[in-house]
């Protein structure tokens, strides 16, 4: 038997959000990105303004801005070969840690609670 891998299921990862859709927004995932799972922790690169990228530990060069995490993507996508336009949920809501997926280089709990800081930030509470 083949082992089959389930994909996260769309907004599972929300335990609550604002009335309306006020806890929603539009943004971009830029092409190149790849493959990202819904539930991905984004940065918003500062370069392009609404581009938003799995948020990595650290600054990138090329992905500045990124570094600092302001939303959760609302759905996965594929944006390997080009843009995509995409849901986020970028305050007012309450997230379940577990359901949250981070870029590989938040590889360790110092650096998933300084993402989940960062969330708190904008408004993102993290249970």
């Amino acid at each position: 038997m083949e082992n089959v891998t389930m994909q996260t299921r769309a907004l599972a990862f929300l335990l609550s959000e604002a009335a309306g859709r006020r806890s929603r927004a539009k943004a971009t995932i830029p092409a190149g990105t790849g493959k990202v799972e819904a539930g991905t922790v984004l940065g918003e690169l500062d370069a392009t303004e609404g581009h938003f990228i799995p948020s990595p530990a650290a600054a990138v060069v090329g992905s500045e801005g990124a570094e600092t995490a302001k939303a959760i993507l609302a759905y996965g996508v594929d944006a390997t070969t080009e843009n995509v336009e995409v849901t986020i949920v970028d305050r007012d809501a309450e997230a379940k840690q577990r359901m949250l997926t981070f870029d590989a280089s938040v590889d360790d709990q110092p650096k998933t609670d300084a993402k989940i800081a960062q969330l708190d930030a904008v408004g993102i509470r993290v249970r």
